[in-house]
């Protein structure tokens, strides 16, 4: 697997209070440049949307010190998506047949390894962020 060369940091902080409003700050500003579902365009699908909602569904039900280290790798995680064109792990979700789950490897600019994956519907092609996490 390759893996993208970030050129950002994660955000800073160790507390969630921290880490949390510069990353919903960024959601904030992709979703206001949509009427309906915010997204991102990836480079990898050629262009194609990626709905980033779920990732926040996601979120929610990890427990607090497991959003913080996912929160941290957001603004990397949405630089790697709209930038990379590496190839990423991709199998079948084992919970849903009708299901691809794509697994992207990053790179800080500090040289944190983290992931970030995307599942994708087979009937519908529509490409959802599920999560973004580090490595370990």
């Amino acid at each position: 697997m390759k893996i993208y060369q970030a050129t950002t940091d994660p955000h800073p902080g160790t507390d969630f209070e921290e880490v949390y409003p510069p990353a919903r700050k960024l959601y904030n500003q992709i979703k206001a440049q949509t009427k309906r579902q915010p997204y991102i365009r990836s480079a990898y699908f050629g262009k194609e949307k990626i709905f980033i909602e779920l990732f926040w569904v996601h979120l929610n039900q990890q427990n607090r010190k497991q959003r913080n280290k996912r929160l941290k790798f957001y603004g990397c995680g949405m630089k790697l998506i709209r930038k990379t064109k590496q190839e990423p792990i991709t199998k079948r979700n084992p919970n849903k047949s009708n299901e691809l789950l794509h697994r992207f490897a990053g790179m800080t600019k500090s040289g944190d390894l983290f992931y970030v994956q995307v599942k994708e519907n087979l009937k519908t092609k529509r490409k959802d962020l599920m999560s973004i996490f580090p490595a370990g």
